[in-house]
């Protein structure tokens, strides 16, 4: 039985490769998240020159809490099993009014990931409204083998290339993941989906927590890591990672930055000089 989300919510996820919303915390403790990433975004100046806050779960223990959170990991457990690991944290922040968009796209395209055992939890700290630029899906596109993308490395665009579909997507198929703080969607490694600019008067926050089972590998590196927060690593196919005993500890902006050099050289791979910019997986 799945312990927070019902039968049917589970079976549309497995279906049409996502499902939402799903509430996993209140409003208020999701305003307390977002007063945290915004005090860390007001300390460092901003968050674009650590990579967007990939990975961020090892450089602030809030984080951390919110990856690991119990109701966030429930919903997980709810399409994946008992077995849980954190592979990686991207922030999806588009400011009010903002020409930032995610083009249609697949997760897995530049991942190195061996299997589609993946899932990423999308968490609203604002509200995330067809206005603001929520998350739009194709259903069913998750039993779809990986599509061919093209690079744009277009500065707007939110995506880690810029990458983007290069086949024909209809939009009279998307379906629109709004959502309010606390709650979060589900979406699947293969599943196609995009997002619009924000055209609201206020921020649009997301946080992006990419979960995966324990046999799935890193097929492009060597020493990848992960988080282990939830049952068991029965393959040992990662370097165990730890949530920082501090914010921005030493010992953990250490790891991160030997994590980070290993990450970027997986997602820029095949790509001739310096990317025009580093931003969000």
């Amino acid at each position: 039985m799945p312990k927070i989300m019902s039968t049917e919510m589970a079976d549309a996820f497995r279906r049409d490769g996502f499902c939402a919303p799903v509430r996993v915390m209140s409003e208020a403790d999701a305003e307390d998240f977002r007063r945290r990433f915004e005090a860390y975004e007001t300390a460092n100046a901003g968050w674009y020159e650590m990579f967007k806050g990939q990975k961020l779960y090892l450089l602030q223990t809030w984080a951390a809490e919110l990856a690991k959170h119990p109701q966030i990991l429930d919903a997980v457990e709810d399409v994946m099993g008992p077995d849980l690991l954190v592979w990686g944290l991207s922030l999806f922040i588009k400011d009010a009014n903002s020409d930032s968009y995610v083009s249609w796209h697949q997760d897995s395209t530049y991942w190195g990931l061996s299997s589609p055992d993946v899932t990423t939890a999308w968490i609203a700290l604002s509200p995330a409204t067809k206005r603001s630029g929520c998350m739009k899906m194709v259903p069913g596109s998750n039993r779809l083998d990986q599509l061919p993308h093209i690079d744009t490395f277009k500065k707007e665009n939110l995506l880690t290339r810029g990458q983007e579909i290069a086949v024909e997507v209809d939009e009279n198929e998307a379906v629109y993941l709004e959502l309010q703080p606390g709650e979060i969607s589900l979406h699947n490694i293969r599943t196609v989906h995009a997002s619009a600019p924000n055209k609201s008067d206020a921020r649009r926050i997301g946080i992006a927590v990419r979960y995966i089972a324990p046999h799935v590998r890193q097929i492009h590196a060597e020493n990848d890591s992960a988080w282990l927060v939830r049952g068991d690593d029965t393959d040992g196919n990662f370097i165990h990672e730890a949530p920082p005993m501090a914010d921005m500890d030493a010992a953990a902006m250490a790891e991160h930055e030997r994590i980070m050099k290993l990450r970027q050289g997986v997602l820029y791979k095949g790509v001739q000089g310096k990317p025009a910019h580093s931003t969000s997986l």
